[in-house]
């Protein structure tokens, strides 16, 4: 697609990643500024490319024959060129996104003489003034302090920059580890050289709106599900095609006020959920087997295997669309809503969808069958979500990923062991799996420091904001209180944060600690941790723990219980600490004069904490739901 720039013409170019960023600046309209992508887009981004690289990847490799490796294309973006700027038109989403990878590649390589130059793919200057290659004013404190690497304060800017710095975190959590050693530079080689977008290049306004209107509208292809729908209907009677026609109608608009890919990805769900039985073995050239054909081409698949499936005749047809695509489509929207509100019994949906993981809905669909009764459903769904739950929060602990690329073959081969069985078999299984796990809070996989234990740091952040949070909750619903999980968490209220019992202050640990990095690791331990509003933090977070010390009695029941008031005419709590038989006690003690928060308190609150994880994800919770 080329033609005369000064005829005010269209050009369309084939680029690479390094060809479309470096040495160019793009900006957006403020009427388009809005970052959208959440983390199932950032999630499918990261999968995508690195699942793509690892294709080809092989350790004995020289760095030159990334050259020979497979290309991407990562689709196209509309550009209208006025006044010598070029202004995105369509494509934002991805680019903003591929520039967050890109800083985050940046960060991870520092330090390393191996180290790939991809600043200016990010961050350059234009006649002598410095800016991001995506110039947008709003976002430029958020993106400047992570370039710096450092951690921005978005409580107070626009919604879009918060998703900005959550979809850099997502980046931070979902990029394979198995990328951060020597991997690392070839990556970055092949994401500069073989990862392709096309530009597509208007110099008026209405010409690239033209172009993004045809693009997205007039042209645009027939979806997955719109092709599915298609062979479904051809398939049964002709009086009943328009009567289904219209409930599949009122299906997907209902599926769509969850977003616009949610009929897509329920069906991908479903078909994985109930009929996958074959995955791609890991090993280089491996070919993709039910389980990914279905992720990608779900609508060909039926149609490939429609007599392994039941797919027969007219009856059969109607009867998968009448009845099964019916129950689960019901199914899987009540998964959705319980993956957003924290709903009683389904509770670890909730948890889990906290951690991102996309996964536990194929796990949850999987050994639910159309004639279970409402009762059965939700046992089943409590036991597949609570083993979820405690295996997720055991690899955090652990400090493994939980990605879907970590995840994806394991589940799998779960979710195929317990499709279509009875809670009483499944309560059997998924507490088999446990058992068998190699990594739980007492025994502990390579990555883990004997010494700190479970601690804060880039990477885990936000599950350990959840793991405290549970904690503060458990406790407090245990002594009787309402449940605030969801305002800990910042979905509701008062915007909450992790606060340190220690403030970032080294000099006053002098007598304990010989060095700084020995402090602020030991500082970052999960049992100098809190959960306490942002407000609190601002005010007393750099105060020394005997200014914090009575201000925690105000607070929550987990903050309280290091003040000897906690322990006084609070029955619910004394009550929860003699059943659960929890060393919770009063930093300092009752009868202490001093003030103060030691290593030796901090080591006995870390045990504190891991004893409390124990109660919370222990598996026996599996069993607990058979006794409803």
């Amino acid at each position: 697609m080329t033609k005369d720039v000064n005829n005010q013409n269209i050009i369309g170019t084939a680029k690479t990643v390094r060809g479309l960023l470096h040495g160019n600046k793009y900006s957006i309209d403020y009427y388009q500024r809005e970052f959208k992508w959440g983390h199932k887009q950032i999630e499918e981004l990261v999968t995508d490319l690195t699942s793509k690289f690892l294709q080809d990847y092989d350790s004995l490799h020289e760095r030159r024959q990334v050259a020979k490796y497979k290309h991407y294309f990562l689709g196209s973006i509309i550009i209208s060129q006025r006044e010598g700027h070029k202004f995105i038109v369509d494509g934002q989403q991805r680019l903003t996104s591929l520039t967050l990878l890109l800083l985050f590649l940046q960060n991870l390589q520092q330090g390393r003489d191996d180290a790939v130059n991809i600043s200016e793919l990010i961050y350059s200057q234009e006649y002598g003034e410095p800016s991001f290659n995506i110039n947008v004013a709003d976002r430029n404190d958020c993106l400047l302090a992570l370039y710096n690497m450092k951690e921005p304060d978005v409580s107070e800017m626009p919604e879009s920059v918060q998703n900005i710095y959550a979809g850099y975190q997502d980046i931070e959590t979902l990029f394979p580890s198995e990328l951060h050693g020597a991997a690392l530079p070839y990556f970055i080689d092949w994401l500069q050289r073989n990862v392709h977008l096309v530009e597509i290049t208007a110099f008026s306004d209405d010409d690239a709106y033209s172009i993004f209107e045809t693009m997205n509208d007039r042209g645009l292809s027939l979806t997955q599900t719109e092709m599915l729908k298609g062979y479904l209907l051809a398939n049964i009677n002709e009086e009943l095609r328009e009567e289904i026609n219209e409930s599949w109608k009122i299906r997907v608009r209902q599926f769509d006020e969850f977003g616009k890919d949610t009929s897509s990805d329920f069906f991908k769900t479903w078909f994985r959920a109930r009929y996958s039985n074959e995955i791609r073995t890991r090993g280089k050239g491996a070919q993709p087997k039910s389980f990914e054909k279905i992720g990608t081409e779900f609508h060909r698949w039926i149609r490939e295997n429609k007599s392994e499936i039941g797919l027969k005749n007219a009856g059969d047809f109607l009867g998968f669309i009448r009845i099964d695509l019916n129950f689960y489509g019901d199914l899987y929207q009540k998964l959705l809503q319980a993956s957003k509100t924290l709903t009683k019994g389904l509770e670890s949906i909730f948890y889990n969808s906290r951690n991102g993981f996309t996964l536990q809905y194929m796990l949850l669909m999987a050994p639910i069958n159309v004639n279970d009764s409402s009762g059965v459903i939700a046992k089943k769904l409590a036991i597949t979500s609570r083993f979820i739950d405690v295996l997720l929060t055991w690899r955090i602990w652990n400090f493994r990923q939980i990605t879907f690329n970590t995840m994806h073959y394991g589940m799998f081969l779960v979710m195929n062991e317990i499709r279509g069985k009875s809670p009483e078999e499944l309560v059997e299984i998924l507490t088999g799996k446990l058992s068998e796990e190699s990594e739980t809070f007492d025994k502990h996989s390579e990555y883990f420091d004997p010494e700190l234990g479970l601690h804060l740091h880039q990477q885990n952040k936000r599950y350990l904001h959840n793991i405290v949070a549970r904690m503060t909750d458990f406790i407090e619903v245990q002594s009787g209180m309402p449940c605030r999980f969801e305002e800990y968490i910042g979905t509701k209220g008062v915007k909450h944060e992790i606060e340190h019992i220690w403030a970032d202050k080294f000099e006053r640990h002098r007598d304990e600690f010989e060095y700084p990095e020995h402090f602020s690791k030991h500082r970052n331990r999960i049992g100098g941790l809190l959960i306490l509003p942002k407000s609190f933090n601002a005010s007393y977070g750099a105060l020394p723990y005997s200014d914090k010390h009575p201000q925690y009695f105000g607070q929550n029941l987990l903050a309280q219980s290091l003040h000897p008031s906690a322990y006084k005419n609070n029955p619910g709590f004394v009550n929860f600490i003699e059943r659960s038989g929890l060393n919770f006690k009063p930093v300092p003690l009752a009868d202490q004069e001093a003030v103060n928060f030691k290593k030796e308190d901090l080591d006995e609150r870390c045990q504190l904490y891991k004893d409390l994880a124990k109660v919370i994800w222990n598996p026996s919770r599996l069993q607990e739901v058979l006794g409803w």
